[in-house]
């Protein structure tokens, strides 16, 4: 798939899930009434004031030791959301990064979305020796929450990535949600991610030097589809404020990452994370 074709098919996707997200939100706004006591008092209101949640926890994940690896290791992921109580989230997702919600009526959510990226070097893994680091940094931008029913969520972010590369992301991922009982929840669904060449070229990039250091093929990567894949969640609602998950993802790697001779030479298409989490929710208000 050549970088304009892959560039109209991201641009596709993004409109057709605004679409929605406009029509969906349209179409029960006037059906939508407020949950946790939080309701607009008025145009004068600040917007900081309200009854607000922050979400913390973090997940032991048993995951690739770096993108496209072949063997996996331990490792600890942070998770932590920060929104208003108004009409509350019918789902969130481990994969969902760092959120601000600003604007929610329970169908519709859009915000603010950032990462951290906790750098990679020769350290990691033999396999990567003689590759440039990649610097501890992260990626900030925004994302679009859609509920087309009441057991169907659609996500989507996109991030610019801040130090670490310089290239952009967006994932794609739909996740369907059944109440097994008033604790237990199962979930899960498709998952697609894109990223750019400033991407890429951090991650699966080689150029003369890093090929002459590491032994692996040059390779100067373009934009395109990063992966595809399946994800799914057992959630168990242990208190009122506490979350615990145990969780499978699976994805295929593929364009510019699978073609990458790090990927080919040393590493995997298929990459797969096991694992288990725990979220705690602390209430507030601002005034």
């Amino acid at each position: 798939m050549n970088v304009s074709k892959s560039r109209k098919m991201v641009c596709a996707a993004a409109l057709s899930l605004a679409a929605c997200a406009t029509a969906s939100a349209q179409a029960v706004d006037q059906y939508a009434e407020p949950q946790y006591g939080y309701q607009e008092t008025g145009s004068s209101q600040s917007w900081v004031a309200g009854d607000w949640y922050l979400k913390v926890g973090g997940a032991i994940l048993h995951a690739p030791r770096f993108e496209g690896a072949a063997r996996n290791r331990f490792a600890f992921q942070p998770m932590i959301s920060l929104g208003k109580h108004g009409n509350a989230a019918r789902f969130t997702s481990r994969n969902d990064n760092i959120s601000l919600g600003i604007l929610d009526n329970g169908v519709f959510r859009a915000g603010l979305a950032g990462k951290f990226i906790w750098g990679r070097d020769s350290s990691t893994h033999r396999d990567i020796a003689g590759l440039s680091t990649v610097r501890f940094g992260g990626e900030l931008g925004g994302f679009v929450d859609v509920y087309p029913t009441d057991f169907v969520r659609l996500r989507g972010e996109m991030r610019r990535g801040i130090r670490s590369h310089d290239g952009v992301v967006v994932d794609l991922a739909a996740d369907a949600f059944l109440d097994f009982s008033d604790t237990i929840r199962f979930s899960g669904g498709p998952r697609v991610s894109w990223a750019s060449s400033g991407y890429y070229n951090a991650y699966y990039g080689v150029d003369a030097a890093e090929s002459a250091a590491s032994g692996l093929s040059q390779y100067n990567p373009g934009s395109g589809f990063k992966s595809v894949g399946v994800g799914g969640a057992i959630t168990w609602q242990a208190t009122e404020a506490l979350e615990i998950s145990v969780f499978a993802e699976y994805e295929r790697l593929m364009g510019p990452a699978a073609n990458s001779s790090l990927v080919r030479e040393r590493g995997s298409r298929n990459q797969l994370t096991i694992g288990t989490s725990a979220v705690y929710r602390f209430d507030f208000s601002a005034y």
